[in-house]
């Protein structure tokens, strides 16, 4: 598939269009320059073609800020990793110095290159363009990335230079993804284990709480399975999120957890769990998310090995409403244990999206009842009927009963018990649904 990246100075509406053409808002926009530190990625399309889009920081020369080298390494990779490459201005401020800079960084890459001028609100402002053309470039898009003017010409061109992908006989176009956040409180080493486990400085590292903003979606690909990484923003405590900006980080990691399949939660070994971390769990739990739970700095734990097991154990408990979740000890500083994560993850998902026949799930309903018999209720027999499987991630199985609404938690979680040594489903979570028979159905 194809990758565009947007690139331009700070504050020229790079994230706005990014927005509009993925037609999402997984780009933060505010007005404070440098909001977008990392690189961003979403799948798009237009006119029939799909391709990736990729929004990046501004691009700042100099060291007035101390992310900005980092920032434009970020930078530097998503231009490396591009096939077109899409230059933003601001025809409101004119042509800038910076913007020749960029410009010229931009041609030296030898890569289709589309010069775009924002904040064009309509064909009465494009004599603002003048100044752009000093560039020596021919075709200059004029668009409003807040109000859409022009975007769909911009587009229009670009892909053009598109060339489908030929799909082989037999095989599918589209490859479902497993999709993971990787989650916790700020400064617990979740964008070093991204770029652990991708193998490459995806997203800035510092030791500064908060340098992660955005939900940062990485497309990657391992042992012919489809993968999409999101980097979220540390999740600190309601009152301690005092900044708009910071607020607004939480939100999209919130967020983040409703668009995965599995998500990981990283606790410090060093810090031990936090109510802060049994919090975000509960949001994972509250989504019905599969959940893995990293303890990351491994490495600086006590060696003792009593220690260690007492450590993990006392993280079990704090974590029993999710039995379901794995738990892995590592170090996304040195790799060691980080080779697990994928593969867990894999293993993860096969049960969260896996579907039980009827028959056997009767079955063991059968059984189940069998080695338990329901409670008296009002001084009748509670009955099940019969169980079917309703839906996928997370296994749904909708139970037919007599007296559904007077099922006690304990005999639920009794048969949610059976359920997963029944199926060997020990990774996952499962909901159960109790539903009365129709009046149809009592007759038959």
């Amino acid at each position: 598939m194809a990758i565009i990246a947007i690139v331009g100075r700070p504050n020229v509406g790079k994230s706005t269009l990014f927005n509009r053409i993925s037609k999402s808002s997984r780009a933060l926009v505010d007005d404070l320059p440098g909001v977008t530190r990392d690189r961003n990625y979403a799948r798009a399309s237009w006119d029939e073609k799909s391709f990736t889009i990729v929004d990046t920081g501004g691009f700042v020369n100099g060291d007035s800020a101390i992310f900005d080298s980092e920032a434009r390494e970020q930078i530097f990779h998503a231009i490396e990793q591009a096939d077109i490459l899409l230059f933003v201005a601001d025809g409101r401020a004119g042509l800038h110095p910076e913007d020749s800079s960029i410009f010229d960084l931009l041609r030296r890459a030898s890569k289709p290159l589309f010069v775009s001028v924002n904040k064009i609100d309509g064909p009465e402002q494009q004599g603002k363009l003048a100044d752009f053309y000093a560039l020596g470039v021919q075709n200059i898009y004029p668009v409003s990335s807040a109000h859409g003017f022009g975007v769909g010409d911009l587009l229009s061109d670009i892909v053009k230079l598109i060339e489908e992908p030929v799909a082989q006989e037999g095989e599918e176009t589209e490859v479902p993804e497993i999709r993971i956040s990787i989650l916790g409180r700020p400064n617990v080493g979740k964008s070093t284990l991204v770029n652990k486990i991708l193998g490459e400085p995806r997203v800035i590292v510092s030791p500064i709480a908060g340098t992660t903003r955005d939900a940062v979606d990485t497309p990657f690909t391992r042992d012919n399975r489809k993968y999409l990484l999101i980097d979220t923003a540390g999740i600190r405590k309601k009152g301690k999120t005092r900044e708009k900006l910071e607020k607004l980080s939480i939100i999209k990691a919130l967020q983040s957890i409703d668009k995965s399949h599995v998500c990981i939660l990283l606790v410090d070994a060093l810090e031990g769990p936090t109510d802060q971390d049994q919090h975000i769990t509960g949001y994972i739990q509250d989504r019905s998310r599969a959940c893995i739970v990293g303890v990351n700095k491994w490495d600086a734990f006590d060696s003792n090995p009593k220690a260690r097991k007492d450590f993990l154990e006392d993280i079990k408990y704090r974590f029993r409403f999710m039995p379901f979740a794995p738990i892995l000890p590592l170090s996304a500083l040195t790799g060691k244990g980080t080779q697990k994560v994928i593969p867990t993850v894999r293993d993860v998902f096969a049960q969260y999206n896996s579907r039980i026949s009827t028959g056997i799930l009767n079955r063991a309903l059968r059984e189940s009842v069998g080695l338990h018999e329901p409670p008296l209720v009002r001084g009748r027999r509670l009955k099940f009927f019969y169980a079917t499987q309703a839906d996928t991630r997370p296994p749904t199985f909708v139970l037919f009963c007599n007296y559904p609404e007077s099922i006690h938690f304990s005999y639920e979680r009794f048969l949610i018990n059976k359920f997963r040594e029944s199926f060997a489903l020990d990774k996952t979570p499962l909901k159960l649904v109790f539903r009365g028979r129709t009046q149809r159905e009592q007759k038959e």
